[in-house]
């Protein structure tokens, strides 16, 4: 390769790579329907086009034997041993509502990837994939319903 080449690559390379690198704060808001049980598990985790686990975005309800009941959140991020560093925090009561943050690359919006909410709550029916939100430009703001447990979910990016 000449030099003048290598320049031009190397100067594309080192403009490309932060808009790469490039993240915001995502804010995942679930709001609870009033369902008349004991606090609620759950779990927030993206997925890309393909349904595979990317990564943890929360988890409300620390104790570990209870993930279990998180089944789809559980298998598919069963390989992830960071899975719950620093994104855990106390399960959440009927009616109430789960704010959380998270920081998303902008290469993820609109690229196919999805938000998945799995919910159970102690002697009641598990709900896995209770929402499922594409993450995209189209979806932020517009609340989703869930199945058993949650009213409505929406995210917003900043």
């Amino acid at each position: 390769m000449s030099r003048p080449l290598l320049t031009i690559v190397a100067t594309a390379c080192a403009l490309a790579l932060p808009a790469l690198a490039h993240s915001r704060p995502l804010t995942l808001t679930a709001q609870l329907k009033n369902y008349g049980g004991d606090g609620a598990y759950i779990a927030a985790y993206l997925t890309d086009a393909k349904g595979a686990y990317v990564r943890t975005l929360w988890v409300a309800g620390g104790k570990a034997k209870y993930h279990q009941h998180l089944s789809d959140w559980n298998r598919l991020s069963a390989g992830d041993t960071k899975r719950l560093d620093g994104v855990t925090g106390a399960s959440v009561g009927a009616g109430r509502t789960l704010k959380v943050t998270a920081e998303l690359a902008d290469a993820l919006i609109d690229a196919g990837y999805e938000i998945r909410i799995d919910a159970a709550a102690e002697d009641m029916r598990d709900s896995p994939s209770e929402v499922r939100i594409p993450l995209s430009t189209a979806n932020v703001g517009k609340p989703q319903p869930g199945k058993q447990y949650i009213q409505s979910a929406t995210f917003e990016l900043k």
